[in-house]
């Protein structure tokens, strides 16, 4: 159920890739640039977001070029820019400031009977963003929605969200919550893949992973730059108090366009306590 790959050097290669043994839904790629460096990829049978970290890189899909996105140095420096890339296009990412930080986002798809999609950005200011929580309850976030309920006719099934927690410490994910399930509108089944970032970056945190409402672990010991890939069960995570903490998230569905979170039974009511918590579950649908 579910894994940690702790931080190495990928060399501009997948972390999560097509077919992955955990979350085959999910494809993740973080690619680091020089200025006037290219990278290029294709995916047959997903959809994808190039996403800006940092940096700013010339994005062309199939031809159109979308220029200059992306307009912050880094995570903790304002808001993302994106460029959608549909299923079997080809993307050329070229970088245009000193360095690149890019992330490679893609969800499983196959084209609906109807639907075709094109490339298209997402400039900063369209982040959909969302902040909830307490300092007081220890659980204080903002999420900037970069593929979600603004942009849902544009794409498949494929979210993208960059998450924050507000403040040093806390917790994010709270009330534990699952979505491995088909079972509408109780709940519906999403893979998810996230990248996590600590600010500083000597920082620390915890995922914790368990598939029913009364077992115990895994508990992963996470830092600026592990992966955690989530198939299956409730998954809340916590930063280590002086800390704050971000995390890249891809959520992808199976069957439903529509995220249908179940939380666990034992804290659902907290659902009703938390400030904001659902405004938060209503972004995500």
């Amino acid at each position: 159920m579910g894994k940690h790959i702790p931080p190495f050097d990928n060399r501009n290669e997948p972390v999560i890739g097509v077919n992955d043994d955990t979350t085959p839904l999910c494809y993740f790629n973080p690619v680091k640039l020089s200025q006037g460096e290219t990278y290029q990829y294709q995916l047959e049978g997903y959809e994808s977001a190039v996403v800006l970290a940092g940096g700013t890189c010339d994005i062309t899909v199939d031809g159109e070029t979308f220029a200059s996105i992306g307009k912050r140095k880094s995570v903790w420096d304002g808001d993302p820019a994106a460029v959608y890339v549909p299923v079997g296009s080809t993307a050329l990412i070229t970088c245009v400031s000193e360095t690149a930080d890019v992330l490679v986002a893609g969800g499983r798809y196959e084209p609906e009977e109807g639907r075709e999609f094109a490339p298209f950005a997402v400039q900063p200011e369209e982040t959909d963003k969302v902040q909830y929580g307490s300092d007081d309850t220890k659980t204080h976030r903002k999420i900037k929605h970069v593929l979600g309920q603004k942009n849902a006719d544009k794409r498949g099934r494929l979210l993208v969200s960059e998450l924050f927690t507000v403040g040093a410490g806390g917790w994010s994910g709270f009330p534990p919550h699952k979505h491995d399930e088909e079972r509408p509108p109780m709940e519906t089944r999403y893979e998810e893949v996230y990248q996590f970032r600590f600010n500083p970056d000597h920082g620390f945190g915890a995922q914790f992973l368990y598939e029913h409402e009364d077992d115990f672990g895994p508990v992963y010991h996470v830092r600026t730059g592990s992966v955690i890939a989530i198939d299956k069960g409730y998954h809340p995570s916590v930063a280590a108090p002086g800390y704050e903490m971000y995390y890249f998230t891809i959520i992808v569905g199976e069957k439903n366009p529509s995220l249908v979170q179940y939380f666990d039974p034992h804290h659902e009511y907290q659902v009703h306590t938390i400030p904001g918590i659902k405004d938060m579950i209503a972004k995500f649908k």
